[in-house]
């Protein structure tokens, strides 16, 4: 396993084609700081640029996920007058039309599965983190909530934009506006993240998450990705259009060739990604 230090509150290590970032604030609930959004956003790119990294985990130390903004940095921010904004996205405005621009946007660009493993409490930016995820599992009783309401803030960071396209309009509305806590076994039934046992739960994520890097494609993977980000502003025909032009593009290429061979040869297959 390749590992490096938890560089003060966010772990790096990488086994069998998966990279794991563990937010490392236990004694904090892992609450977020600036620090940790730098890091995250080194460590991502890492992982990004590693070839032997075909899928990340993004998860917390301790028994929580990440608690939110941690309220000295509130506090702080509250008392500054002359600040800015909580929560307010840095960057030229000239990019603000840009997904990947914001603040936590390029998380939903990144060519390489991202799964958040919600092994414990998450809210505020901890939970709005997830929403950028391709896959969330969650313990089942993990204790989740966008507190903005209760906090005398709006829904931050494009939450009000995904959670109603990952769990319906209603639901959404009820969650941001009452800022209620939910458990890990609601947002299950919510479609907002699939439960998972809580003994053993980084184990069973992480066996999700090799079988991800060793039985995939990465071209494929990464295609796909980018089919489902687009197909939020395309029609059907737009969507089966593209789909088919790079179907065509699919058939000239190792990974293809190498799915046909390895299936037939019935054998784990050793994609190239090519």
């Amino acid at each position: 396993m390749q590992t490096e230090p938890d560089s003060d509150e966010l772990g790096y290590a990488v086994a069998d084609g998966v990279a794991v970032l563990t937010i490392h604030r236990p004694d904090r609930m892992n609450a977020w700081t600036p620090q940790l959004e730098t890091q995250l956003r080194q460590r991502i790119a890492q992982a990004e640029a590693d070839v032997q990294v075909r899928c990340i985990v993004l998860t917390g130390a301790g028994r929580a996920f990440c608690a939110g903004m941690d309220m000295a940095v509130l506090q702080a921010r509250s008392a500054d007058a002359q600040g800015a904004a909580v929560g307010a996205d840095a960057g030229d405005p000239s990019d603000a039309d840009a997904d990947a621009a914001q603040r936590y946007g390029y998380l939903g660009y990144v060519d390489k599965p991202l799964i958040a493993a919600i092994n414990g409490a998450a809210s505020g930016v901890g939970l709005c983190l997830t929403l950028h995820c391709d896959l969330r599992y969650v313990v089942p009783g993990a204790k989740l909530s966008f507190p903005y309401a209760r906090r005398g803030l709006v829904a931050e960071h494009g939450t009000a934009w995904l959670l109603p396209r990952l769990i319906g309009p209603m639901q959404a509305a009820e969650l941001l506006i009452t800022g209620r806590t939910f458990t890990g076994d609601e947002a299950e039934r919510m479609g907002l993240a699939q439960c998972l046992p809580a003994e053993d739960f980084m184990s069973d994520v992480l066996t999700r998450a090799r079988e991800i890097a060793a039985a995939t494609s990465p071209r494929a993977v990464r295609l796909i990705k980018q089919q489902l980000r687009e197909a939020r502003y395309q029609t059907l025909g737009e969507a089966t259009r593209i789909a088919d032009r790079e179907i065509a593009a699919c058939r000239g290429t190792e990974d293809f060739q190498e799915g046909v061979r390895h299936f037939v040869e019935k054998r784990a297959p050793r994609f190239t990604g090519r």
